[in-house]
């Protein structure tokens, strides 16, 4: 377990977004360990906000790019009615 001072934290609070083991926080004045933290494993949020319809969108093959070019031609359609 590491230790480290609040102003640590302070300066640099991207400790925490590649923890790898627990923390210990630590109030160098008063020398109290003021909490300790946990590395956690990260859980895609996509399935999570997907909710009900997550089985209804059929999963693509297509690279993003062209993904977005379709989404961005259909947009430009239905707004201006220009076809190629």
């Amino acid at each position: 377990m590491k230790t480290i001072g609040i102003g640590d934290i302070q300066k640099n609070t991207s400790i925490f977004n590649n923890l790898t083991e627990a923390i210990e926080i630590v109030d160098k004045r008063k020398k109290q360990t003021v909490a300790v933290v946990y590395p956690f494993k990260r859980v895609h949020i996509v399935h999570k906000l997907a909710g009900k319809y997550k089985n209804r969108v059929s999963k693509s093959t297509d690279d993003i790019k062209v993904i977005k070019e379709a989404a961005m031609r259909m947009a430009m359609e239905e707004k201006y009615g220009y076809t190629n």
